[in-house]
């Protein structure tokens, strides 16, 4: 047995049987009796690139040896191999080429945080949300029957995953077809934070029980499980068992998350993903509370002031900052596991007899309950406040988990509110607001450190009054133009607007938008800039734009938001940087504007 390793190596550790490894057919060279070796030093080696890059860290820990049993029986990349989520790829893309690459994981041009079919063609499927495997799976089989073609094909989806209803629809399809596929349930109680519901309690009771899933053979799958997933041999007889069988197939493992490394074995939730080693930066508190701190304070507050708030989230109680509302108020807090669409008409139910739900949720995310929105809660018109985090770029995440599109699909819904906090002050208003409300309201902010506002706003209670922006500076000039902000960006954009001697305004409403203000500015500017942390596409800039034809006027129109194409993974500020949306870039581009609308 190998040892527990407990401290992250800092310098790059002594592999010397994963050194012989460049690629699967290195590791298909390999004797059955090094592969436990092998594991080993493939831990040591993702603790050391993960501690110098930060990332995924508990998931990858934990499929080592899975990952290593799959690549050494299947014929990779000619059989398919389908990782769900993919937090878990990391030992995947090391055996498969990318293990001198492992120190550019999430930077700039570096390799990508999940799997993606323009990296490898390891990469079978693109993946970041969870419960797709098993239908890109189902696809992939049909279309590969239909060529002729007698390649394998294997998802792997962890227990969390599968209370994605789509995983389900999948299942029962895949059953339908009779499918020749092989399903992996790698069982480990978690999703991000500790997997919940009766699924997982059913898995839990098989685990201990170590009877056959009926459920699953009586849909038409050939079961087999649950079985040990870090003992190699008993991995390899079995799947290698499976793999001869015709038809739908399903392997039930069970593995530990974090598996090797003491600290992450004793706190899986901590240690899901890890940031960068840093000692000096890791002891230097943060200055300003994250507005996902901000939202679950303001939320503990208002549940005791109001017995009618009901908490839901998809299983992201952790990064909603629901932490302390779920001990506080337990029988109004709702974790429906990784069940977007449920978790939205989850709350059109609750609001139908009275009580007020809080939905928590992403940005990237709520796009996948968006008939839920529509249909159950929008043309219902039922009360209702949607909390989105994760608003705009996130960074090292990359393009999966960006949230770039929610100000277009949001505000074209009927009945529906969407404000975008500029601070953190402006956020619990907002909040506050959008509970009091009568009717579906939305609140989008970004991941991280909330903004603490403008010196020149100073300590006066922000007051939010439905559609009204915040005029914070007027331009008094004849060739005038007004920046527009919605959302975070504020800092950069006043400072802008300080330089160029422009109007600075704080939008806060994207519908209604402020049209009054909009009239006043339109008398006395010759061009609006809107600045969003969203698609250019139908965000906040095309509402202004659509409300500028109706006007009939020749003042123009600058939008700066985000470019039409899949943003790429890094840093916050270099991703903001790249699509345009740095203090520098936009004052680059603002005054070219400006020249070239003084020239005409």
């Amino acid at each position: 047995m190998s040892p527990l390793i407990q401290k992250i190596p800092k310098q790059l550790p002594a592999t010397p049987l994963f050194d012989q490894v460049g690629g699967v057919v290195d590791l298909r060279c390999l004797k059955p009796a090094q592969l436990p070796q092998l594991a080993y030093e493939l831990r040591l080696s993702l603790l050391y690139s993960v501690g110098q890059t930060g990332g995924h860290l508990g998931a990858g820990l934990g499929v080592v040896e899975l990952t290593i049993a799959l690549h050494y029986l299947l014929n990779t990349p000619n059989d398919k191999l389908i990782w769900d989520v993919g937090h878990q790829s990391y030992p995947h893309k090391m055996l498969t080429g990318r293990k001198e690459a492992m120190l550019t994981m999430r930077q700039v041009g570096g390799l990508a945080p999940f799997p993606k079919r323009s990296e490898s063609v390891f990469d079978a499927f693109g993946v970041g949300h969870a419960s797709t495997s098993i239908s890109a799976l189902l696809g992939m089989v049909l279309a590969s029957a239909n060529a002729g073609s007698h390649a394998h094909h294997v998802a792997v989806i962890g227990d969390g995953a599968l209370t994605g209803g789509m995983a389900f629809e999948a299942l029962n399809h895949m059953a339908h077809c009779q499918a020749n596929a092989l399903i992996i349930v790698n069982d480990n109680d978690m999703a991000i934070d500790e997997n919940l519901g009766g699924l997982a309690t059913f898995l839990d009771d098989q685990h201990g029980h170590g009877g056959p899933d009926q459920w699953f053979t009586a849909l038409g799958f050939t079961y087999r499980g649950p079985i040990d997933g870090h003992d190699l041999p008993v991995l390899l007889q079995t799947i290698k068992q499976l793999l001869a069988i015709s038809g739908p197939k399903l392997l039930h493992i069970h593995t530990l998350k974090g598996k090797g490394y003491g600290p992450a074995e004793l706190d899986p939730v901590g240690y899901h993903a890890l940031g960068k080693i840093d000692p000096v930066n890791a002891l230097t508190p943060k200055k300003r509370p994250t507005y996902a701190q901000v939202f679950g304070k303001w939320a503990c507050s208002q549940a005791a002031a109001d017995e009618r708030l009901m908490a839901i989230t998809p299983a992201m109680a952790g990064g909603s900052g629901l932490e302390f509302f779920a001990k506080q108020f337990t029988s109004r807090f709702f974790d429906v596991a990784i069940a977007e669409q449920h978790a939205l008409t989850l709350a059109a139910g609750m609001a139908c007899e009275g009580a007020k739900p809080v939905i928590a949720i992403y940005s990237t995310f709520l796009q996948r309950g968006y008939d839920q929105l529509i249909h159950d809660i929008a043309l219902q018109e039922l009360d209702i406040l949607l909390a989105i985090d994760r608003a705009g770029v996130v960074g090292e995440d990359g393009a999966t988990h960006t949230g770039a599109y929610d100000l277009a699909f949001l505000r074209c819904l009927p009945n529906m509110v969407v404000m975008t906090p500029s601070s953190a002050t402006e956020a619990q208003a907002m909040l506050e607001f959008g509970f009091s409300y009568n009717g579906p309201a939305s609140v989008r902010y970004p991941r991280g450190e909330a903004f603490s506002g403008l010196p020149s706003q100073g300590l006066i209670p922000c007051q939010i009054e439905m559609g009204r922006g915040n005029l914070l500076h007027e331009a008094h000039h004849d060739k005038a133009v007004a920046l527009l902000n919605f959302g975070a960006l504020l800092a950069q954009t006043a400072q802008v607007a300080e330089d160029l001697g422009a109007t600075l305004v704080d939008m806060r409403f994207v519908k209604p938008i402020d049209e009054t203000l909009l009239e006043q500015l339109l008398a006395t500017h010759i061009g609006f800039v809107t600045i969003e942390d969203h698609s250019r596409i139908g965000g906040a800039g095309s509402a202004v734009g659509e409300w500028l034809v109706q006007q009939k006027t020749n003042v123009r129109l600058l939008s700066l938001g985000h470019y039409d194409e899949a943003l790429p993974h890094g840093s916050r500020d270099e991703v903001l940087q790249y699509t345009g949306l740095s203090g520098a870039n936009m004052h680059h581009t603002i005054a070219a504007w400006i020249e070239e609308l003084l020239a005409e």
